[in-house]
């Protein structure tokens, strides 16, 4: 397996792989591997001739007083998972490498990276879809694998992706999660146990929709407000959105009649944590 932290080299790398037709496989990651990475590396694996990871903690995408310092490192971690997944190369440049002196050009998407995350995390979306740009310039890749747990970033990628004209097929990837619910996340290794468990009100309240809504419940008026009696009764967690949002413009709801996005965001303790579902009429 490759370990390139340079961008001449990757493409060398990548150009001597694509000269005969092979496909590339991108995973892009801020690191810290857990078993929701891992599955977007057995997909990719699964449908291209090669497998690049970009291993990355891009700092454009993170505010100033958000966990950039402390966010969850371990490279030989890392480079262990990786290889046993089937990884061909990992791209883990510094941010000097990626960003150089004077960097002056950014990639936004409006609409659509506006509200839910995007409200409390200003410019959050303009990092993300700059460093996604970046990396598809640099590995030219024919399909990119993103999870659904960031469930707006997947929409803002698809929709850049389908704007510009980036010519890599966006595939998404379910969430994976704990055998209890949680959603995983790199982030969950910030919680103490007591913290770890009042987390799980997160799931739970999606997971309650989910057969509300299958039961035939379509106020999202009721359902928000069962949701928040849930999860504010739970003392360690301090909840900062939740949204019912069309599936695919993330556009607000006031009734559920087709697919809809159900996604929150709360603080466990001093961790930011994510978790969203998509629920239909009658569908379990």
């Amino acid at each position: 397996m490759y370990w390139i932290k340079r961008i001449p080299e990757i493409r060398e790398v990548i150009s001597e792989w694509t000269k005969d037709g092979a496909t590339i496989g991108l995973v892009p990651t801020m690191g810290y591997f857990h078993e929701g990475h891992l599955a977007l590396m057995e997909k990719a694996r699964q449908e291209n001739d090669y497998v690049v990871v970009s291993l990355f903690v891009n700092p454009i995408q993170f505010g100033p007083n958000e966990d950039f310092q402390r966010y969850p490192r371990d490279e030989e971690r890392d480079r262990e998972l990786a290889e046993k997944a089937g990884v061909d190369l990992v791209f883990n440049p510094t941010a000097e490498e990626m960003y150089g002196q004077g960097f002056q050009s950014y990639v936004e998407v409006t609409e659509i990276s506006q509200g839910l995350c995007g409200a409390s995390r200003p410019g959050h979306f303009r990092g993300v879809t700059t460093v996604i740009t970046k990396l598809f310039n640099i590995v030219q890749p024919d399909r990119a694998y993103f999870g659904e747990k960031d469930a707006q970033q997947l929409r803002v990628i698809q929709r850049m992706v389908r704007d510009l004209n980036f010519p890599v097929e966006i595939k998404p990837v379910p969430t994976v999660r704990e055998a209890d619910g949680l959603a995983k996340s790199s982030r969950n290794t910030y919680l103490s146990p007591e913290e770890r468990k009042a987390a799980l009100v997160l799931s739970k309240s999606l997971f309650y929709a989910k057969e509300q809504v299958a039961a035939g419940e379509d106020s999202v008026q009721r359902l928000s407000a069962s949701m928040k009696r849930m999860i504010t009764g739970e003392p360690l967690v301090s909840l900062e959105y939740l949204e019912f949002r069309e599936s695919a413009t993330l556009r607000p709801v006031s009734t559920i009649t087709g697919e809809v996005l159900i996604a929150l965001a709360a603080r466990v303790g001093k961790t930011r944590l994510i978790d969203n579902i998509t629920v239909r009429p009658g569908r379990r």
